[in-house]
C-alpha cells in the first residue's frame, strides 16, 4: 500500500466533515476499532456528502448512484471511546462516475483514508453525470491546502 499524499492527511483539504462517536461494539479483540467500524464510519461521511450535494428527492426516479469500489487504507489504530472526525470530498469526476476521497482523524492524527468509486446509472445503464450534478460536485472537490 503506498503512503497517501500528504494533503490527504490534512482535514482542511476536505470541504465536508462530521464528528462521530465511536462505540464499544466497534472494538476488536485487541481493544481497537475494527475494520467494519472503519467502513461504517466512512459510510456515514459519504452519506453526509450526498445529502449536502443534492437532496435525494431532486433526483429523477430512474437514476441511481451505486458504490462500485471501496478502498480503505489503515494508517494507525483507532480507539474507543474517543470520537473520530470523517473528512470528505470529491477526488475525481469522470463521465459517469466519481471518486469520493475521505480521511478519518482521531486525537489529532489521521488513522485511515478511504477512496470510493460511485457510478451513475439511469434505466439500468451507465449514463453521464447530469450537468447540474457535476456543478454541485465540483463545489465539493477535495484540494491540497
Amino acid at each position: 500500500m503506498p503512503k497517501p499524499e500528504s494533503w490527504r492527511l490534512n482535514p482542511a483539504s476536505y470541504p465536508v466533515a462530521i464528528e462521530l462517536q465511536t462505540r464499544f461494539q466497534d472494538m476488536d479483540i485487541n481493544g481497537h476499532l475494527n475494520n467494519v467500524a472503519f467502513a461504517a464510519l466512512f459510510e456515514s461521511g459519504r452519506v453526509l456528502l450526498n445529502r449536502d450535494v443534492r437532496p435525494l428527492d431532486e433526483r429523477p426516479a430512474n437514476e441511481r448512484t451505486m458504490v462500485a469500489a471501496v478502498e480503505i487504507n489503515y494508517l494507525a489504530e483507532g480507539n474507543f471511546p474517543d470520537p473520530v472526525q470523517i473528512a470528505t470530498g470529491i477526488g475525481r469526476l469522470g463521465t459517469s462516475s466519481l471518486t469520493i476521497v475521505q480521511a478519518m482523524f482521531q486525537n489529532g492524527g489521521c488513522i485511515a483514508t478511504c477512496d470510493t468509486v460511485v457510478v451513475c446509472r439511469t434505466d439500468g445503464q451507465a449514463k453521464p453525470l447530469r450537468a447540474a450534478m457535476v456543478a454541485e460536485l465540483e463545489e465539493k472537490l477535495a484540494r491540497p491546502v
